[in-house]
């Protein structure tokens, strides 16, 4: 299983960015994506059911990220509003072993991860 983020880049504070995860054959896996400051562990952002229909957000971007899904193209994607300097890190996906989750341990692949930098 190979996932595939993509859509990272330099933005300024207060811009958006909308980051994509390419994940053939995973429709009816639940997916998340987390993320990695430099000198920290990766943290949870947020998780989607197969469906769609259930979906957790990280308190630090409730209200500013939106994550979703297009079982259609097999494609994730987390919507990232209002940004701030604090959310540089790299981003990557994952999908889930059995269910959707908040915890790392509970995702079995992961995309290689895609740089967001935000300048203040």
């Amino acid at each position: 299983v190979q996932l595939q983020a993509s859509g990272g880049g330099l933005v300024q504070a207060g811009g958006s960015l909308r980051l994509s995860c390419a994940a053939p054959g995973r429709s009816r896996y639940d997916m998340g994506w987390f993320r990695q400051a430099p000198g920290r562990d990766r943290e949870f952002v947020a998780a989607i059911s197969w469906s769609g229909g259930t979906t957790y957000h990280a308190d630090s971007v409730k209200g500013r990220f939106t994550i979703s899904r297009d079982n259609a193209k097999n494609t994730v994607y987390l919507q990232m509003n209002s940004l701030k300097p604090e959310d540089t890190a790299v981003y990557y996906c994952a999908s889930s072993r059995v269910r959707i989750s908040r915890l790392e341990s509970e995702y079995d692949y992961w995309g290689q991860g895609t740089q967001v930098t935000v300048s203040s």
